[in-house]
């Protein structure tokens, strides 16, 4: 499993390679992690020193591309071994909607350094026929399947190995739409569905530029080839991912307006929009009432042959303006209060969970031992204990109920606070 690093402490990224050390970036370290591919050895992240003392298990995985390159991927399921500072870091899968997928609709093979994703949305489409705006598992219902991906599971997985559900007092002010796509992006490599590289089919708009507007399009029209329907076959979809500017009704029909995108609309079927606002009702009422609230998009869509994009299926997700998730008004306050006191953290995400989900809306990784996960008890819910089974009794739990009390004290960080940097490093 991957993790792109926005943000790394020196102490922590250091992995012991055939009995020497090195940090990630230091001299040696790119022709140690070739030579250690090569061998088929193991690095060993040195953050706590691991079970065994020997520190935590890892490896190599060749880059996909023209330039090739080594990465060093932490092993499946074993990010909760880590420090919390650690880059390597996850929270515990059963602390939020990964537990449900991880294994099933998600599974990964250190040999070939390549992750299968199962999908329960069509990547094609035959002719004649128009789909709900579904995300399984964004509903209330409580069979939300774990055997395959929802658009906004896969959207959630993509946020989580991008690591922009992380968060360190040095990003403030460096995330910006060009930071988040090519984070995005590198979390797409490597990655499977549906027997097809998920990163053909990925298109997250490039940063305008007036400059480089005839540059930018070539290359949208270019990629979105591979939609256009050819006569007698299924017609390929591909993935959008974007902030979405409006959705409005159009001279005809209705349209998808998205930011980085101002000379082409996406289209949609009144069907599809009448759903959107009663699917997504609470998600665009947090949009609308707060300026600082970005909506993101994650949707499948088609080309014409003239050249004209239609959304087939589409999930929303309100993000903070640091690009953060947030389900709804109170987990905006939560996140923004971490966020103002300078404190380190992993955002949790849903994935296919229902809403009835025990979910920790964060996790510290600035605390001393365990990392301290944080849950936001929703009025209805009088069982508060149940958000507690879904961690470790060892694990320290901080609850808030909004409908009954002020937001409590939050655990305090450690004495040594975890310094960022905005650099970007091969160590996912």
């Amino acid at each position: 499993m991957e993790t792109a690093v926005l943000g790394i402490t020196a102490p922590s990224a250091v992995y012991e390679i055939a009995s020497r050390r090195f940090e990630i970036g230091s001299r040696g370290f790119a022709e140690a992690i070739a030579e250690a591919h090569a061998a088929h050895q193991r690095p060993r992240c040195m953050c706590l020193g691991g079970y065994d003392g020997r520190g935590v298990e890892m490896y190599v995985a060749r880059l996909a591309g023209m330039n090739g390159g080594y990465i060093v991927k932490r092993m499946p399921d074993s990010g909760s071994q880590h420090a919390p500072g650690c880059p390597s870091y996850e929270p515990p899968a059963e602390s939020s909607g990964l537990g449900q997928v991880l294994g099933s609709a998600i599974t990964e093979d250190p040999v070939t350094g390549e992750t299968t994703l199962k999908l329960d949305f069509s990547m094609s489409k035959i002719s004649g026929r128009t789909a709900m705006p579904t995300a399984g598992g964004d509903s209330d219902s409580v069979a939300s399947s774990g055997t395959k991906l929802s658009l906004r599971g896969l959207l959630h997985y993509l946020w989580d190995k991008a690591a922009l559900t992380r968060w360190q007092p040095g990003f403030a002010g460096r995330r910006t739409w060009s930071t988040v796509r090519k984070h995005l992006l590198q979390a797409a490599e490597n990655k499977i569905a549906r027997g097809d590289s998920l990163r053909t089919r990925l298109y997250i708009p490039e940063a305008f530029s007036v400059d480089q507007r005839d540059a930018i399009n070539a290359r949208r029209v270019a990629q979105w080839s591979l939609a256009i329907a050819a006569p007698g076959k299924p017609q390929h979809l591909m993935l959008l991912i974007a902030e979405v500017k409006e959705i409005v009704p159009a001279r005809y029909g209705f349209k998808a307006v998205v930011k980085h995108v101002p000379d082409q609309a996406f289209a949609l079927d009144e069907q599809l929009y009448r759903r959107l606002g009663r699917r997504f009702e609470s998600a665009l009422a947090l949009w609308g009432a707060a300026d600082d609230i970005h909506m993101v998009m994650i949707a499948t869509f088609s080309v014409a042959a003239a050249g004209i994009p239609t959304i087939v299926e589409l999930s929303l997700m309100p993000v903070t303006r640091h690009w953060l998730p947030v389900e709804d008004g109170y987990e905006k306050q939560l996140i923004e209060r971490l966020v103002a006191d300078g404190r380190s953290f992993v955002k949790g995400l849903r994935y296919n969970l229902g809403a009835e989900g025990a979910l920790a809306s964060a996790t510290l990784t600035d605390c001393e031992g365990s990392a301290p996960l944080l849950f936001v008890v929703h009025a209805g819910i009088e069982d508060s204990g149940r958000y507690l089974q879904v961690c470790d009794p060892s694990v320290p739990a901080w609850l808030w109920t909004p409908s009954s009390e002020v937001m409590p004290p939050l655990p305090p960080r450690q004495q040594h606070p975890t310094l960022a940097t905005d650099s970007a490093v091969e160590c996912r």
